[in-house]
């Protein structure tokens, strides 16, 4: 099973870009981000002609997530219960997997603009409310898989400038806190299961030259629960789609899991 998370910032501006990589990497989910557009807008059509379905949870302008899987989902929920939020940030469903039913928890993280700001305290705010749902998320569906674009490095490692960087946002101790308190929960990064290559990142700035000088971050990322460690064979970027033109700022995100 190939479970992938993308943020591909506007479908709309994207959709080949999304079918052209679906058809030369048939993944199981496709896990994708920043939308932009609303739900009667998703292109279910073409999709369906490659093969796929979705369950979305769209929003004009901005945000908007959605599961676009090979098979059908069950129990679907938006956003996070018991947490107040007018923006479309998250979206859960199950899919049946070989060794059992799997839970699928697909997010775009609060950015949180800058430490000191009302966005970074909503950020702060928003981490917590998901941390404590996926708390009782995890209870009920051990099987569990938390992606997206989390706006978070939660490494040194993770940032092409640490130093630089330091304290910055995606960068400041208290998200940096917030992750590990997700691991906490039971949860493992699946990237870091791996060795990797040095300066392996997921986004670059489409300013200067973020992506030719590899000035990234790894800030998508995809974490597994325990009943689930055994199971993951490869976690890994393809960067093929930054080189294409008018690319997505994000590459995908790809995890494995065999039975």
């Amino acid at each position: 099973m190939n479970i992938t998370t993308w943020n591909v910032n506007s479908l709309n501006a994207r959709l080949q870009h999304v079918l052209d990589w679906l058809a030369a990497n048939p993944v199981d989910v496709l896990a994708v981000q920043e939308l932009k557009l609303t739900d009667d807008k998703f292109p279910h059509n073409a999709l369906a002609e490659a093969g796929y379905q979705a369950v979305t949870f769209g929003q004009k302008t901005y945000n908007g997530v959605a599961l676009i899987t090979r098979t059908a989902t069950t129990d679907v929920v938006r956003n996070i219960p018991g947490f107040t939020d007018e923006n479309a940030r998250v979206i859960t469903a199950t899919l049946d997997a070989p060794g059992g039913p799997v839970r699928v928890v697909n997010g775009y993280f609060v950015n949180g603009q800058a430490p000191g700001t009302d966005k970074f305290e909503y950020k702060m705010s928003w981490l917590r409310g998901l941390r404590d749902w996926l708390h009782e998320e995890l209870a009920a569906h051990p099987r569990l898989v938390l992606l997206g674009d989390f706006n978070i490095a939660p490494e040194d490692r993770d940032s092409f400038d640490p130093m630089g960087l330091k304290d910055t946002i995606h960068h400041t101790v208290e998200e940096r806190a917030h992750f590990q308190k997700l691991l906490g929960l039971g949860l493992t990064d699946a990237f870091r299961l791996f060795e990797q290559p040095e300066k392996s990142f997921s986004w670059w700035d489409y300013r200067m030259l973020g992506y030719q000088k590899n000035r990234g971050l790894r800030i998508d990322h995809i974490l597994v629960s325990a009943p689930l460690m055994g199971q993951v064979r490869a976690c890994v970027v393809d960067r093929t789609p930054r080189k294409w033109p008018k690319p997505s700022d994000h590459a995908p995100v790809t995890l494995t899991l065999v039975s």
